[in-house]
């Protein structure tokens, strides 16, 4: 992924020094709380959430199982548009592509719509060694480059920051970067965003090459939709002569009546709208309307390989609406940047350990950056169980293994911790494949039940030090239903 994220610390070190930041905390849980009691009313309006949910899990699933199909479909019906697709299978390559298109077109710069795709690659990075700049142009996203700093949240990256900060951040930075902020600019809003306008405005009217992620892809008709609240999209996809745009093979979608769920779904669990302010749909290039020429880059970069995992793989149905980070407790005190990643929060927390693997100590701690409290996966618009696949990937990190990231197999390391923990483990998931061993196991525990302990001995004594061990019943249910019903349909 994106390389300056490169050498953070695990989630626990990161978090530990995140929790300490007052200001911090104070901005994450006035937006979060905002955000979040916006979206329950928008959604309360819909007497058919539930379903429009479940339909989006399932077109989504649909789309996953027939992945391959899907993507050459697209791929035939952006050409036959005009579009030119290209197929980048890791981030080294989709940056070389989007750098060579850029240099062949003899700019040196570039105006960008707010991409995660991009972000995970490091593609501004990229650019810039290539001697191009790449103007970030949504508002949060303006605010972290000027900055100099991270993002921090999917659908706000600016999120930790507050009016003060940004205003200081327009005045100190703004210059550098093109048009200066105006003299005696407040920290009011409507102030801020007038001079983000001024500012933009220069670079819409110049860049002839706009580089945008997906929404969403239409197979069908080779449509890609990006959807906004700024209109600052609407100018980087119709004005340049060259559109980029940059997308993750899982965005594709099969059909054009298979947008009209999610583009229910995506306003109100994102911005709390019943629709985005700006919608944008393009298929291929049309004379004397918009960009000259389409390129649409399809990016896998480990996204095969989270397919391959049963139960891993409904990370791949995220629509982006960065919900799932609104309602965590986790996220609300520790931020977006303690995530090491471009997918904060608990998305996060199940998607970049699976694109990027779990060799690394960061990567390794983020399926526990989570309480399993499951307000993440009630809030989800595709049904995403992230509980579910944080034990799973739990789970892995303690078995440690082999596992293939981009293709690659690779060893995964076990987790630190007790070698007796894992042992332990590994002893339980035996006993309950083997039924009998599992209920001679239940009776000898009930017979000694008197000599069990109150406290676990060794490693286990900081646990039950300040927990109750549950006592074991006098019989097991298998024993119990035997002796009541008599006929042996409980062995």
């Amino acid at each position: 992924m994106n390389g300056t994220y490169l050498g953070m610390p695990s989630f626990p070190e990161a978090a530990d020094s995140a929790t300490r930041n007052a200001t911090l905390r104070a901005n994450l849980r006035h937006a979060t709380r905002s955000i979040r009691a916006k979206r329950a009313a928008a959604v309360a309006e819909l007497p058919d959430w539930p379903e429009l949910r479940a339909a989006g899990a399932a077109i989504k699933d649909r789309a996953l199982h027939r992945l391959d199909h899907y993507l050459e479909q697209l791929e035939e019906s952006v050409t036959a548009a005009g579009g030119q697709v290209h197929w980048a299978a890791d981030a080294a390559e989709a940056n070389r592509i989007v750098t060579r298109l850029v240099q062949d077109t003899g700019e040196r710069e570039v105006v960008k719509v707010k991409s995660m795709a991009t972000q995970e690659i490091g593609l501004n990075e990229a650019l810039a060694e290539a001697g191009i700049s790449a103007w970030e142009t949504d508002l949060a996203e303006l605010i972290v480059q000027l900055g100099d700093d991270l993002p921090s949240h999917i659908l706000v990256p600016a999120i930790h920051r507050n009016r003060a900060e940004i205003r200081d951040i327009f005045r100190d930075r703004m210059a550098a970067w093109g048009r200066p902020a105006p003299e005696g600019l407040t920290d009011e809003p409507a102030d801020l965003a007038e001079a983000a306008r001024l500012h933009l405005r220069e670079k819409f009217l110049t860049a002839r090459v706009g580089i945008s992620g997906a929404n969403f892809m239409v197979a069908e008709t080779g449509t890609v939709v990006v959807v906004e609240s700024e209109g600052n999209g609407r100018m980087c996809l119709t004005l340049p002569e060259t559109l980029i745009s940059v997308a993750g093979i899982e965005k594709v979608i099969p059909t054009w009546q298979d947008l009209e769920v999610f583009l229910q779904l995506l306003p109100r669990s994102s911005t709390a709208e019943r629709m985005n302010p700006y919608t944008s749909m393009w298929t291929g290039t049309t004379h004397g309307d918009g960009p000259r020429t389409f390129h649409l880059v399809l990016l896998d970069n480990g996204r095969t390989d989270v397919l391959a995992d049963r139960v891993g793989r409904q990370a791949l149905r995220c629509i982006r609406c960065s919900a799932c980070l609104n309602v965590c407790p986790v996220y609300e005190r520790a931020g977006g940047h303690a995530y090491g990643s471009a997918y904060p929060g608990p998305i996060g927390a199940i998607l970049t350990p699976q694109l990027r693997g779990t060799d690394s100590a960061l990567d390794a701690s983020l399926p526990y950056a989570s309480s399993l409290c499951g307000a993440c996966y009630e809030v989800c618009p595709v049904a995403i169980d992230i509980p579910e696949v944080l034990v799973h990937l739990r789970e892995r990190v303690v078995q440690g293994g082999e596992t293939t990231v981009r293709g690659t197999r690779t060893r995964i390391k076990p987790a630190g911790g007790h070698a007796a923990e894992r042992a332990a483990m590994r002893a339980a998931g035996w006993m309950l494949d083997h039924p009998r061993a599992l209920r001679a196991g239940q009776r000898l525990a009930a017979r000694t039940r008197r000599f069990h302990p109150r406290r676990l001995p060794g490693p286990g004594r900081a646990w039950s030090a300040t927990r109750d061990l549950p006592e074991v019943p006098a019989e097991s249910f298998r024993d119990w239903w035997q002796r009541t019903r008599g006929n042996g349909e409980g062995r």
